[in-house]
């Protein structure tokens, strides 16, 4: 069985925060938080590929340049996250859809807007740690990491 494409969600924090000065970077890279970290891990473990899915640019590769810090996310509308529309249209664009198998990690909103921007693609979807507190699914997420097996 190949293996799968893996989404992990950005995060809050940012290279940014800790040096001002940095400049662009690409997005493997700019987001610092410890949920990206172990989702990342997770990612370069079971995946065939992986993107990152920004709430300001939606999906993303790793090598994708961040012009500079942001504040966008999927919990506040206020901040204008990308639509729905554009995460289906990145879905073709980028040929995300190719994959039969997808994993999504990231809290509830981001599994919302995996299951909107896949709602046509055929790909069977996988949310393995949804449902789990941060720090419960961090834990699971380095346990299976450990384990070299995806639960």
């Amino acid at each position: 069985m190949s293996k799968p494409l893996v989404i992990i969600s950005c995060g809050q924090g940012k290279v940014w925060s800790k040096d001002p000065g940095c400049g662009p970077t690409p997005a493997g890279d700019a987001y610092t938080g410890a949920p990206f970290k172990v989702n990342r891990k997770y990612a370069e473990c079971f995946a065939e590929s992986w993107v990152i899915l920004s709430a300001k640019y939606g999906f993303i590769r790793p090598d994708f340049i961040i012009p500079e810090p942001y504040e966008t996310t999927f919990l506040r509308k206020s901040t204008r996250p990308v639509t729905t529309d554009i995460l289906r249209r990145q879905v073709k664009e980028m040929r995300l859809d190719c994959h039969p198998a997808v994993v999504g990690l990231g809290g509830k909103k981001y599994r919302e807007a995996i299951e909107a921007a896949f709602a046509d693609s055929g790909a069977e979807l996988h949310f393995p740690f949804a449902g789990l507190p941060l720090g419960k699914m961090m834990q699971a997420t380095n346990k299976a990491i450990e384990a070299t097996a995806p639960p």
